[in-house]
């Protein structure tokens, strides 16, 4: 390798580094504004008399997910006429009667739900346009355990094939067309960060998002949270100098052989023998 190209591997690998902790920080620091504004301010949000700042102490998790879902079907509504309906399910294995709810941040769960349920509604009107049979359901199953409190989006819109997975959560890669930004309709997709920044906001109070495709069928997304408040504390970068060597170091070798990252077109393979 040359070292130009040794060059440009280091930054593409260090870019996803250095935005990862400048988000954080960014969510970090609205969090504490915003808290200290709601707390400290001379108005009181009649809306949420419960609310310690912009935590909920009693945040109905169900709830959310059909606040999400509604505002991405309506934005979807602007971009194909026709949205897929939604189906919840609720499972407490801590009391199976009750509906779920935690100790959360509203505004962040809504963020990733939101990203997840547009990319969703996105893949099954392009996968389902013509169908007779009309688009699939997308569903919502949130779960309760003594440890995670999950909440899976499951939708079939023909998934991802293995080797894209990760890129997916790579900045600015997208698998919808980039959006015009002339275009007086809300982009629904397109710009490549959805995804990563909606994971920075999982696993800022100690979560993750984590996806799990089946090329061909649909993908479910799942976000895991922390069942218990004491067990939620922020997630922030450290700078020291561990750190600064992130940035002056490039990746380590690839020693796994891999001599075919991209499927090969058939007839041009043909054509050359």
């Amino acid at each position: 390798f040359s070292d130009t190209d040794v060059a440009v591997s280091s930054t593409l690998w260090t870019i996803p580094y250095f935005l990862d902790r400048f988000y954080t920080n960014r969510i970090s620091f609205r969090m504490l504004i915003n808290q200290h504004t709601l707390l400290f301010g001379n108005d009181i949000n009649p809306a949420h008399p419960k609310h310690i700042g912009s935590i909920d102490p009693n945040c109905s998790v169900a709830e959310v997910v059909t606040d999400a879902y509604e505002t991405a079907k309506m934005v979807c509504e602007q971009y194909y006429s026709a949205a897929p309906e939604l189906k919840i399910e609720e499972f407490n294995a801590k009391a199976s009667q009750k509906p779920i709810q935690a100790v959360y941040v509203p505004s962040h769960l809504f963020h990733m739900l939101f990203e997840l349920f547009k990319n969703a509604m996105r893949a099954t009107n392009e996968l389902h346009e013509c169908s007779k049979e009309g688009l699939p359901l997308i569903k919502a199953k949130v779960t309760l355990g003594k440890e995670d409190l999950s909440v899976k989006i499951s939708d079939r819109g023909g998934g991802v094939a293995l080797r894209k997975i990760d890129r997916l959560f790579n900045y600015t890669y997208s698998t919808a067309p980039t959006p015009s930004l002339d275009s007086k309709r809300v982009p629904l997709a397109g710009f490549g960060h959805g995804l990563p920044i909606s994971r920075l906001y999982a696993r800022y109070f100690q979560g993750d998002l984590k996806l799990y495709s089946m090329e061909g069928v649909g993908t479910d997304a799942v976000i895991y949270l922390k069942a218990l408040s004491s067990e939620s504390f922020e997630r922030l970068p450290v700078f020291n100098k561990s750190a600064w060597r992130h940035y002056q170091e490039g990746p380590g070798a690839d020693d796994w052989s891999n001599p075919s990252k991209e499927p090969r077109d058939a007839s041009k393979y043909k054509a050359k023998r």
